[in-house]
C-alpha cells in the first residue's frame, strides 16, 4: 500500500512537471493592495493554482466571487482567480492529508472516501474564510456607523455642508473599513465624480441597508436642499438602537451556544473528578 502511495505521488509529481512545460504559467501578479498574509506565504503556489484553474471559472462564478471580495474589502488585493487557485491547493492539501490518515488508520478501502472527504473539506475553506471575512468587515462598519452619523449631525447643526461633514468624519472618525470607504468617497468627488454618485457607489460596493439608507438621505437632501440634522439625527438614534439590539441578542444567543462546549468538554472532565475518588473507594471496600 505504501509503494502504492509512492507510485501515484511520482506519477502525479511527473504530470505536474509535464503540464509545467506545456502550459507555463505567468508570473505572479502584482496587485495595487497586498493580499492577505496567508496568500502572500503562498503567492508563487496561488497563482500556478489559479492559472491552470481558471478555466473552470464560469462567468457567473467569476461575477459572484468579485462581488464578495468587494464587500470584504479586496477587491484589489485578490481576484476571483486566486481564491480558485486557493480552492484548488486546499483541495490537494486537504485530500492527501486524509489520504494519508486512511492509509494509516483506516486501511486502504477507505482510502478514497477520505481522500474525497478531505478534498471537499479544503476546496470549501476559502469560500468559508471570504463568507467570514465579509461578516467581519460588515460588523466593524455597523459598529462605526452611528458614530459617524453623530459626527456629521454635529458638523450639519454647526453650519457645515454635507461635503465638509464627510470630510471632518474621516478625519475625526475611528479607523476602520467605513473610514476607508469614506476616504474614498471623497477621493471620487476630487476627480469630479458628483457626490451622489460616490455615495451610491459606495452603497452598492458595502450593499448594506443601513448604509443605502444613510447615503440615500444625503443624495436627497442634495437633490432638494432639504435640512439634514434632524433626518440624520433620527438615523443616529435608530442605527444605535439597532446596535444596542443586535448586542443584546448575542447575549441571549451565548447560552445556547455554550451548551455544546459545556456537554462535549467541561461535564466529562467534572464527572471524572467527582466520580474517581468514589470509583477508588468503592474497589478499596471490594465491590
Amino acid at each position: 500500500m505504501t509503494a502504492l502511495l509512492i507510485g501515484v505521488a511520482v506519477a502525479a509529481l511527473a504530470a505536474l512537471a509535464c503540464l509545467l512545460v506545456i502550459d507555463p504559467p505567468a508570473l505572479p501578479d502584482r496587485t495595487a493592495e497586498a493580499p492577505p498574509r496567508a496568500f502572500r506565504l503562498a503567492w508563487p503556489l496561488v497563482s500556478a493554482a489559479a492559472h491552470y484553474g481558471r478555466r473552470w471559472l464560469s462567468w457567473q462564478r467569476r461575477r459572484r466571487i468579485e462581488s464578495r471580495l468587494v464587500q470584504a474589502g479586496l477587491r484589489h488585493g485578490l481576484a476571483p482567480v486566486h481564491i480558485v487557485g486557493a480552492q484548488v491547493l486546499c483541495a490537494c492539501a486537504g485530500g492527501l492529508a486524509a489520504a494519508l490518515l486512511a492509509a494509516t488508520w483506516a486501511g486502504f478501502p477507505a482510502l478514497a472516501a477520505w481522500g474525497g472527504a478531505g478534498a471537499a473539506a479544503g476546496a470549501a475553506y476559502p469560500s468559508l474564510w471570504l463568507r467570514d471575512r465579509m461578516r467581519r468587515r460588515r460588523r466593524d462598519i455597523l459598529r462605526a456607523l452611528p458614530f459617524v452619523l453623530d459626527m456629521t449631525t454635529l458638523c450639519v447643526e454647526a453650519g457645515l455642508h454635507a461635503g465638509a461633514a464627510l470630510q471632518q468624519a474621516v478625519q475625526k472618525g475611528p479607523p476602520g473599513p467605513l473610514r476607508d470607504e469614506l476616504r474614498r468617497v471623497l477621493g471620487d468627488v476630487r476627480t469630479g465624480v458628483p457626490r451622489t454618485r460616490a455615495l451610491k457607489d459606495m452603497a452598492d460596493r458595502l450593499d448594506i441597508p443601513e448604509i443605502r439608507a444613510w447615503t440615500g438621505t444625503l443624495a436627497q437632501a442634495d437633490a432638494l436642499g432639504m435640512n439634514l440634522a434632524p433626518i440624520l439625527r433620527a438615523q443616529s438614534d435608530q442605527r444605535r438602537a439597532e446596535r444596542f439590539l443586535r448586542a443584546e441578542r448575542l447575549a441571549l444567543e451565548a447560552p445556547v451556544r455554550m451548551l455544546l462546549p459545556l456537554i462535549a468538554c467541561i461535564f466529562p472532565c467534572s464527572f471524572v473528578v467527582i466520580g474517581f475518588p468514589i470509583a477508588v473507594k468503592l474497589m478499596d471496600t471490594g465491590w
